[in-house]
């Protein structure tokens, strides 16, 4: 009894053995033979789908990045990771992040005693802009007077119309009449300065208008005429004086008068044409000589006058222009410096980030992976560059999928596109999205990992929201590409090559091989379109006898066709079937 009772443990787990082998024995599928395991072909909806892992990510997203230009800044406050900001601390303006500002703000400082000179240039230099502007008008104005001056004397000798005709022929009229427009800002209204043209003085017979019909009222008349009228009071003295020595010789002749009275009107005679031909000398001298020097100085002087008025209105503009060019330099300087003075106030306030919405903090990226070219990870302490992300925080109520698809799906792959999808967070709880992004070209940061393979970079909207749900978390999607209705479909590894055609192998005695035709596949089934039909039992893996056979003849060189079937237990990430 007491042995009975020791070998106890020992019978009962002989006997929950033996119980197992026959349950085993009674409950095993009817398909496995000596042979192996098999499946019946089946008849049905087959779903060709793309299976691939990804992460989740915020479809929108703040990135709250370094804004200090040029240099490294340190980081003296920063929120802690995971930290959730909510509207409260929107409206209270919460601190998130403050960088060093020290530096900056010794910049100011040195910015702000620059920008003040520049400030004394630009007064200084406004200042004496409008001095030579007023200076170059007082000089104009003078010569202006003095060309007008020059001009009145010339017509007041000459005569209106004498003048008007010379001032026509010298071309000076339009000199007299050139616009103020060459004192303006840059020498006129369209920032040029005035071009004037060249002097070229004709010569002019000023004898010819020695004429008292031509001269009008001009003081040249009055003296032509005065000169005339001594010719003519001299011609009538003459003609008196000949007449009476004509008389007084008649008179002697008839011993009438003495010989002295001849002598005294034969006296008055000769001094008669002396003044005569003194008076003629005197005009033709006023005509030929003092006339023209007298005309041609009068309008040599106004010619002056144009010339002298014409160099101030050219030295206004080149004078105005400088004073211009100053100007201009000085609020350029100005408005650099004043730039640079702002940039420099509106960083230093860049370093005080406050929250402007609501979610959670991550620090950096949170997609980077690592961190690039030696920089440290974001904390306090810690240097950041221009441009670098400090804190992200991502809007958990819309978020997709980042996948990498390979190169042989890619081009099932199209925007649309229905997916299903498990966290493995939580993976009783199915989400549902859609393919927003599809990859155009493979993506580079995977080409020095892995350059043997191109994959492209997909993304999947999830539809709906839920709480528990955050950016990082791994994920499996099924992307359902298309769904073939009515088909004959086995699982992937029941199909063989041999000697470059696909097989089936048949339970038996003696396994037989079948040829078949297949169409579509995912992970696991594959369709069959001939060789067997729906209800047929095929080995799930070929006889050891024939392994070597299959071998040698599932070299895809052999059978271009046979690449596809080969190539299927290689697509890993091929979606499932539904049966």
């Amino acid at each position: 009894m007491i042995r009975i009772f020791r070998d106890y443990p020992r019978l009962t787990v002989v006997g929950v053995l033996a119980t197992a082998l026959l349950l085993f024995l009674w409950l095993r599928p009817s398909g496995v033979t000596s042979n192996g395991s098999t499946f019946t072909a089946r008849r049905g909806a087959l779903d060709i789908t793309v299976l691939a892992s990804g992460t989740i990510e915020a479809l929108e997203k703040q990135e709250i990045r370094c804004e200090v230009r040029g240099e490294q800044v340190k980081i003296l406050k920063l929120v802690d990771e995971g930290y959730f900001v909510t509207d409260e601390d929107v409206r209270t303006n919460k601190v998130l992040v403050e960088l060093d500002a020290s530096k900056l703000q010794q910049n100011a400082v040195n910015q702000d005693i620059t920008f003040q000179s520049t400030v004394s240039a630009l007064t200084e230099a406004q200042q004496g802009f409008e001095i030579q502007s007023n200076q170059n008008r007082v000089d104009v104005k003078a010569a202006e007077q003095d060309s007008k001056f020059a001009y009145m004397d010339a017509e007041k000798y000459l005569g209106d119309r004498i003048m008007r005709e010379l001032v026509d022929k010298l071309g000076l009229r339009e000199r007299t009449n050139q616009p103020m427009a060459a004192l303006q800002r840059s020498g006129g209204t369209n920032g040029s300065p005035v071009a004037v043209p060249e002097l070229v003085a004709p010569v002019i017979d000023y004898s010819k208008y020695a004429k008292t019909e031509l001269l009008g009222d001009g003081m040249a008349k009055q003296e032509l005429r005065k000169r005339e009228d001594e010719v003519f009071t001299s011609r009538t003295a003459l003609s008196t004086a000949q007449s009476k020595l004509a008389g007084t010789k008649r008179l002697f002749e008839k011993g009438f008068v003495t010989k002295t009275e001849l002598e005294s009107d034969q006296t008055a005679a000769d001094q008669g044409r002396l003044k005569l031909d003194s008076a003629e000398t005197s005009k033709d001298l006023f005509i030929k000589y003092e006339f023209p020097k007298m005309a041609e100085e009068l309008v040599g002087k106004f010619e002056k006058a144009i010339r002298l008025l014409e160099r101030s209105r050219k030295e206004a503009v080149s004078k105005l222009a400088q004073a211009e060019a100053k100007l201009r330099g000085a609020e350029g300087r100005h408005q650099i410096e004043r730039d640079n003075l702002n940039e420099i106030k509106e960083t230093i306030r860049k370093c005080v980030i406050t929250a402007t919405r609501s979610g959670l903090v991550a620090y950096g990226g949170g997609d980077d992976g690592m961190y690039w070219g030696g920089r440290d990870p974001i904390r306090v302490g810690s240097q950041v560059f221009e441009r670098q992300v400090i804190i992200t925080i991502p809007d958990t109520t819309k978020v997709g999928v980042k996948l990498q698809i390979n190169e042989t799906h890619i081009k099932k792959m199209k925007k649309g596109l229905t997916a299903r999808i498990t966290a493995e967070a939580q993976p009783e709880d199915k989400l549902t999205g859609q393919v927003s992004k599809v990859g155009v070209l493979p993506d580079s940061r995977n080409r020095w990992m892995s350059p043997d393979m191109n994959v492209y970079q997909c993304s999947v909207d999830v539809q709906g929201t839920r709480e528990w749900l955050k950016p990082g978390m791994s994920t499996k999607v099924e992307i359902l590409v298309r769904q073939i209705s009515d088909c004959v479909y086995i699982p992937l590894q029941a199909v063989s090559v041999v000697d470059g055609k696909q097989v089936v192998y048949t339970p038996g005695a003696k396994p037989v091989a079948k040829p078949v035709v297949v169409g579509e596949f995912n992970d696991e089934f594959i369709e069959i379109k001939s060789g067997i039909s729906a209800g047929e039992v095929v080995l799930l893996r070929a006889p050891d006898s024939e392994k070597k056979s299959e071998n040698e003849g599932s070299d895809s060189s052999k059978d271009p066709k046979a690449a596809p079937v080969k190539a299927a237990p290689a697509a890993a990430a091929a979606p499932k079937a539904g049966a």
